[in-house]
C-alpha cells in the first residue's frame, strides 16, 4: 500500500475523477426509471390488479425503508484493504442484478408475491450501490461549493443514462424496442443487467477513497447516531427531503396514464415527452450547482421549488391534443415537461450535498464519522416517499373505476380523477419541501469555518496510531516514498 497525501477539501474535481465517479448513475437512473415509471403498469398489464400492485410495492417499501440505516452503520464501521465504499458498491451489485432479472424476465406465475420477493432483492442491491456512492462523495469532495458541482455532474450523466433508454433505443431498433411497451421489457433488462456490471467496475478502478486505518473499531454508541440524525440541520434535511420525493415522485406512477389518457398523447409519444422532463437534468443538474455557489445550497434550493410550482401549474393549464394531431401540437406540452424537471432537477443534488456537509459538523463535534448512516437517513425517506405515492394514487384510481390494461376505454369520471391525483399533491409537497429551509444555519460561511477547523485537527499527529492512506489515483496528488 502506497501512503499518499488526502486530497485537500479546496481542490477541484478534474472530470477524469468525476466521470468515473459518476458511472454507475447511468445505468442507475434507467433502473429507477423503469421501475418507478413502468414497472407498476407491467405488472398490471400482466394481470396483476391495481390496487395487488400498490399493497406489493408498499409491503417492499416498509421491509425496505429498515434496510438503509443498518448498512449506513454497517458502512462507517467497514475497514477494508480497498476501502469502506468501494466494497460495498461492488458487493451490491449481482444482488440488483438478480432482482432485475426476476423482474424484468418473468417465467411461469407472475403475481404479486413474485413482485415483493424480486422488489425487495432489486431495492437491497440498489441501497448497497446508492449508499456507498453518496458516502464516497463527502471524501471525493469536501468544499462547500465543490460538491454542489460533484452532484450536478452526477445527475446530469444519470439524466444520459435515462435518456439513452427512451431515446437512443427506439431509434436504433426502429422502434420495435421502447419503454412504455410490455413486449420490450426484457430486452431492456438485459441492457440494464449488462451496463450495471460494468460501470461499477469503472468507478471502482478509477475513483480515489481516502481510507484511516485507525487502531481501534469506531464506537458503538446508539446515542451518539441518534444525536447525530436528530440535530435541527439534520431533521430539516430528512422532512425536506421526504416531501421532495412526494411531491414529483407522485407524477410518476401516473405519468403514461395522464399523458395517454388525460392528455390524449400515444403511448409511442408519451415515452417522447419524458425525454424532455429528464432531458432537462442535463442543463438544470450544473445550472443549479452553480445557482447554489452564488445563493447557498438552502436558499437555492428555495428558488427551485417556487420555480417547479409555477411550472406544474403552466403545464396542467395547457390543452389536451385529439386523435389526429401532428407531433407539433405537442410542443406547447414538451416544452412543460422540460421546465417542470429543469426546477425538479435541483431536489437530489442540493439535498445531497447539504448531507455532507452536517457529516462534516457532525465529525467535528461528536469525533466520529458517520457519513453513511446520515445519508441512509435521506435515502430511506426517498423510499418512503415513492412507497406511498403508489399506495396512495392507486386505489384511488381503482375506486374511480379506471382501468389501468393497455387499450382500455375509461369513463369521464375516472379521467378527471386521474387528473386530479397528477394536480394537486405535487405542489402543495414541493412547497413543504422548501418552507422547511427558513432558518437554516449551515451554510456556506459556517461549513468553511468547520472545514477549517477540521483540517486543522487532521493535520495533528494522530494519537491512537492512525494511518491515513488513499486508495485509486488522484491527479494532481503528491505521492510519498512507500511504506516499509
Amino acid at each position: 500500500m502506497t501512503t499518499s497525501v488526502a486530497p485537500t477539501a479546496s481542490r477541484r474535481l478534474p472530470l477524469s475523477v468525476i466521470i468515473p465517479f459518476a458511472a454507475p448513475g447511468l445505468p442507475i437512473a434507467g433502473i429507477l426509471l423503469v421501475v418507478a415509471v413502468y414497472l407498476p403498469r407491467f405488472y398490471v398489464s400482466l394481470g396483476v390488479r391495481f390496487v395487488d400492485v400498490g399493497v406489493a410495492i408498499l409491503l417492499v417499501r416498509l421491509i425496505d425503508m429498515w434496510l438503509d440505516p443498518f448498512i449506513g452503520l454497517a458502512m462507517d464501521r467497514t475497514r477494508t484493504p480497498i476501502g469502506r465504499y468501494r466494497p460495498w458498491m461492488l458487493a451490491g451489485v449481482p444482488v440488483i442484478v438478480l432482482g432485475l432479472f426476476m423482474l424484468l424476465l418473468p417465467a411461469g406465475k407472475v403475481d404479486a408475491l413474485r413482485l415483493v420477493i424480486w422488489l425487495l432483492v432489486a431495492y437491497a442491491g440498489y441501497s448497497m450501490i446508492n449508499l456507498s456512492l453518496a458516502a464516497w462523495s463527502t471524501v471525493i469532495a469536501g468544499a462547500y461549493n465543490e460538491r454542489s458541482r460533484l452532484w450536478g455532474w452526477t445527475q446530469g450523466l444519470a439524466v444520459f443514462g435515462s435518456i439513452a433508454l427512451l431515446l437512443v433505443l427506439p431509434l436504433v431498433t426502429h422502434g420495435r424496442v421502447a419503454l412504455g411497451k410490455g413486449s420490450s421489457m426484457p430486452t431492456i433488462g438485459w441492457i440494464l443487467i449488462v451496463a450495471m456490471p460494468a460501470a461499477a467496475l469503472l468507478c471502482a478502478l478509477l475513483t480515489p477513497e481516502k481510507i484511516v486505518q485507525a487502531a481501534r473499531r469506531p464506537r458503538f454508541r446508539p446515542s451518539e447516531y441518534w444525536a447525530a440524525v436528530s440535530r435541527p440541520s439534520m431533521r430539516r434535511i430528512i422532512f425536506a427531503d421526504l416531501a421532495l420525493t412526494l411531491g414529483p415522485g407522485t407524477t410518476a406512477p401516473l405519468y403514461v396514464y395522464f399523458f395517454h389518457d388525460a392528455k390524449g398523447f400515444s403511448i409511442a409519444h408519451v415515452g417522447f415527452l419524458l425525454i424532455f422532463y429528464i432531458g432537462a437534468g442535463l442543463v438544470g443538474s450544473p445550472f443549479w450547482g452553480s445557482v447554489a455557489r452564488s445563493f447557498g445550497k438552502h436558499r437555492t434550493l428555495q428558488i427551485a421549488c417556487i420555480a417547479y410550482g409555477v411550472t406544474q401549474t403552466i403545464l396542467m393549464a395547457i390543452p389536451r391534443v385529439y386523435p389526429g394531431y401532428h407531433l407539433l401540437d405537442g410542443l406547447p406540452t414538451a416544452l412543460g415537461m422540460f421546465s417542470v424537471g429543469f426546477c425538479a432537477s435541483a431536489f437530489v443534488l442540493l439535498i445531497r450535498a447539504m448531507v455532507s456537509d452536517v457529516a462534516d459538523e457532525v465529525r467535528l463535534e461528536q469525533g466520529q464519522d458517520l457519513t453513511s448512516l446520515l445519508f441512509s437517513m435521506v435515502t430511506t425517506t426517498s423510499k418512503i416517499g415513492v412507497a406511498i405515492t403508489v399506495t396512495a394514487v392507486f386505489p384511488v384510481l381503482q375506486m374511480a373505476g379506471y382501468n389501468g390494461k393497455e387499450g382500455a376505454v375509461n369513463t369521464h369520471d375516472a379521467i378527471f380523477a386521474l387528473e386530479m391525483c397528477y394536480l394537486f399533491a405535487p405542489i402543495v409537497l414541493v412547497f413543504v419541501g422548501g418552507a422547511m429551509f427558513f432558518g437554516y444555519g449551515l451554510d456556506a460561511h459556517r461549513h468553511g469555518a468547520i472545514r477549517q477547523a477540521l483540517e486543522a485537527r487532521d493535520a495533528l499527529p494522530s494519537l491512537d496510531g492512525a494511518e491515513e492512506t488513499l486508495v485509486g489515483p488522484m491527479p494532481g496528488d503528491p505521492v510519498a516514498p512507500a511504506a516499509e
